[in-house]
């Protein structure tokens, strides 16, 4: 059995965000290791999602110029194993960025949709490295292989670019809230009284 101290910041962060936020729903932690780091499931424990949970350190304070450091919130570092990511049994990846003054981010999106989007930008290679910057506007992007005016047009705001636009998925926590939704609200029903004999 995975003890609970072997919690990943990463995992430690997911978790105790949808607890808070989604009180309705309960949070387990897989007893092994089975790339599933976290089950949510609805209050009866009738619907769940499995989560796999990857968390970057940020690199924005430490590796990024002064012009990036007023309009950036966190900047990842991602190293993919392209065959874990396309048969992940997971339902979701929830990419965790934690900006140096900023409260955490999370990309929330299914594995087939992030391999799709990596593959398109960086080929099948059987490991892909992916860079993810998020904005004070809460814009995200995929930012590995871009030049210096493309990283400049990401700081001033004017960067456009579909494929490598992630910013739908972050902070998307709309299947966790299709979880509360299906929570059946508990009533009490009275019990009917015994006939008498």
């Amino acid at each position: 059995m995975r003890p609970l101290f072997s919690l990943h910041a990463g995992e430690y962060l997911v978790g105790s965000y949808i607890e808070r936020t989604y009180p309705g729903v309960a949070v387990w932690v897989p007893a092994k290791d089975l790339g599933v780091d976290l089950l949510v499931t609805d209050h009866d424990a009738r619907h769940s999602l499995r989560l796999q949970v990857k968390w970057s350190k940020d690199y924005l304070a430490t590796f990024m110029g002064p012009k990036f450091q007023p309009t950036l919130r966190a900047c990842g570092w991602w190293k993919f194993d392209r065959m874990k990511v396309r048969t992940s049994p997971a339902d979701y990846w929830i990419l965790v960025l934690q900006g140096l003054h900023a409260e955490p981010d999370f990309m929330v999106i299914r594995p087939t949709e992030l391999l799709r989007r990596l593959e398109s930008i960086h080929g099948t290679g059987s490991t892909i490295q992916s860079y993810i910057w998020v904005d004070k506007k809460l814009a995200c992007w995929e930012t590995r292989g871009l030049g210096t005016a493309d990283r400049n047009a990401i700081a001033d705001g004017e960067f456009r670019h579909p494929t490598r636009d992630l910013s739908q998925y972050l902070n998307d926590w709309t299947p966790i809230e299709r979880l509360v939704g299906r929570t059946r609200v508990r009533r009490h029903v009275p019990k009917r009284a015994k006939p008498s004999s």
